[in-house]
């Protein structure tokens, strides 16, 4: 339950049919539990997605780890750490030449594939609820049914894009030895080695800069004007320091481009319940649409959960005709950009969700590539850098990333009757709804859920039962 004495609503479905993988095929082979979202508070979605929970549209489920076809791992970015790979400042460059010249690449290149959310696992019709009219109530004041209050819609369905990912990450090349002021070096003798009465090596764009800066002092003096200072000459280690992402999507365009590029954002239709809070970002919590717009004509639109510690990926669909310009990329680049931006507002909100990583699924393996990055490990919940997993799950598809061998759920629910119950509009403990319904045959089902959800949120979300 949030501050604003909201409740969390859902009906949990279990997770005992296997049904159609949207990344290997199999028929049968994805095992995943289910809930339907009749309403959600923010914090409660948070404590969800940090146990491997994910939404679509109101639809929230957790792929059974060790029982499905292809294992999918909930990963995050360290987004105020997080340093553009050589393929991400390819993809950015990109987007800018394609702006300020308007020339879009041919082909479809470096395209990433959206989440898929396997179609035959739907949930079953969701009951009909009037969240408005909810009470805690006294256990021996239960109350008639209400009248019936409109249903809810079924969930949003997401496809799978058939594109290929962004290559990986290759290191990056040293710097040319130019010493001579030349922009071009020839290859060394062998067997000579550094001349320490040369000048240290700079790199090729310092020297092309510098000369730049001369030709314009030399044509200011010819025309009687006041030269240019020159810059304080950067150090070494200043010339080593990594370009942040935001001066990638800064870099300055020429006032006759040939498009413009705008980015609106509206919030959209979601479980999740829109919130403020004093120490939050400006445009609150909740769901919101992120939209492109190029040349007054929307090309993309992302869907982000703005939660309290971080900006969860939902999706992206995009206009197929832009497909060259990798907008899954660059979407995700911007996302993160966004998440530093409220940080800045929200301390605590730091980090980006990219959903799941799937490493049986090589089209899916492109999330890792945003580093520095964890993955969440499925038994004890614990987040392990990327890194550390990586080999594991060369071995196995399935794997217990927390090297610990004693350490366990810490957020586990053992006392099930604590779990909150919404029964006849009524709230009540699980364990007085089971003494009001003698012989209730419901306990394996709820003793499921609690595990699944945890503590925290099995004592503040309601569980419907009819």
């Amino acid at each position: 339950m949030a501050g604003n004495k909201s409740y969390t609503i859902v009906e949990y479905f279990g997770g005992d049919d296997g049904y159609r993988c949207g990344y290997c095929k199999n028929q049968t082979g994805n095992f995943s539990h289910g809930m339907w979202t009749h309403t959600m508070t923010v914090q409660d979605y948070q404590d969800l997605i940090d146990r491997g929970w994910r939404r679509s549209g109101k639809y929230v489920y957790k792929p059974i780890m060790n029982k499905t076809c292809c294992p999918q791992y909930t990963i995050r970015c360290h987004a105020l750490k997080f340093q553009p790979s050589k393929s991400h400042k390819k993809i950015l460059k990109k987007m800018s030449k394609f702006i300020s010249k308007g020339e879009l690449p041919k082909g479809q290149e470096d395209g990433e594939p959206m989440d898929s959310v396997c179609e035959d696992a739907g949930p079953r019709e969701p009951v009909k609820i009037c969240h408005s009219d909810l009470k805690c109530a006294a256990v021996t004041d239960l109350q008639k049914e209400a009248a019936e209050c409109p249903t809810i819609t079924d969930a949003q369905k997401k496809d799978e894009a058939d594109a290929a990912p962004t290559g990986s990450e290759t290191s990056r090349k040293d710097p040319v030895c130019v010493p001579d002021g030349r922009t071009t070096a020839a290859a060394p003798k062998p067997g000579t080695g550094a001349d320490a009465s040369r000048p240290p090596c700079r790199k090729a764009k310092d020297l092309r800069k510098e000369r730049r800066l001369q030709k314009e002092q030399t044509r200011q003096l010819a025309d009687g004007a006041s030269p240019i200072v020159s810059p304080t000459p950067t150090t070494p280690a200043q010339n080593n320091q990594p370009k942040p992402l935001e001066d990638f999507m800064t870099e300055s365009l020429p006032e006759n481009s040939s498009h413009g590029l705008e980015f609106r954002r509206f919030l959209c239709d979601s479980p999740l319940e829109a919130e403020y809070s004093p120490d939050g970002p400006e445009v609150g919590y909740g769901s919101f649409h992120q939209q492109y717009w190029l040349d007054g004509r929307i090309v993309a639109v992302g869907v982000i959960d703005i939660l309290p510690t971080c900006v969860s990926s939902v999706y992206l669909y995009y206009h197929p005709d832009f497909a060259s310009l990798s907008l899954g990329s660059y979407s995700a680049l911007r996302e993160i950009s966004f998440t530093r931006q409220l940080q800045k507002q929200s301390p605590k909100l730091s980090y980006y969700y990219l959903g799941f990583y799937i490493h049986s699924c090589p089209k899916m393996r492109y999330k890792g590539q945003y580093r520095p990055s964890d993955l969440l490990c499925p038994e004890t919940f614990a987040w392990v850098p990327i890194e550390r997993c990586l080999p594991q799950l060369e071995n196995s598809r399935y794997a217990r990333f927390n090297q610990d061998p004693d350490a366990g759920d810490s957020r586990l629910l053992k006392d099930i009757s604590l779990v909150l119950v919404l029964y006849r509009r009524t709230v009540m403990p699980y364990g007085v709804y089971a003494r009001k319904r003698k012989g209730s045959s419901d306990e394996a089902e709820v003793q499921q859920y609690a595990g699944l959800v945890g503590q925290d949120c099995a004592e503040r979300i309601l569980l419907y039962r009819a």
